[in-house]
């Protein structure tokens, strides 16, 4: 009987976090995995306060021309202002919001939303960080 190992001898392991704050105060955090192989990220978005569990079973994909990236919103406060997305490289993107009903369209730019209401940081660029969503700056 031969066995077929489906991941290629490949393995995912834990890689690091970014613990997402607002002023003094942690609201969140990405908790970030890594391919061994590939050196593909595969994160997963922890919501202060928010003990529901994913819709999806193993790690979260990600296309190719996609990157992993932190949304947040200049209008709101708390623990509802920031949303982990697969942001495209340049054009017109759609995610769903907070409330996970609400569709939100900005345009994007090298990766960077450009939108008077929200903006971003990528994931990539922030390992092991502690990013203070209160003013862009914050961010790399």
């Amino acid at each position: 009987m031969d066995s077929v190992d489906p991941t290629d001898g490949d393995k995912v392991v834990y890689f690091g976090v970014i613990n997402v704050n607002e002023g003094r105060k942690t609201i969140g955090a990405v908790d970030i995995w890594r391919s061994l192989i590939t050196k593909e990220l595969f994160c997963e978005e922890k919501r202060l306060g928010v003990l529901e569990i994913a819709d999806y079973l193993g790690m979260p994909k990600i296309d190719k021309d996609k990157k992993w990236a932190v949304a947040i919103s200049r209008e709101r406060e708390g623990r509802d202002r920031w949303k982990l997305v697969k942001l495209i490289n340049q054009g017109e993107f759609k995610f769903t919001d907070t409330d996970d009903e609400s569709v939100i369209n900005v345009d994007v730019n090298a990766y960077k939303v450009i939108d008077s209401e929200w903006w971003s940081f990528l994931v990539e660029k922030n390992v092991n960080r502690t990013v203070d969503i209160t003013n862009e700056s914050n961010a790399r």
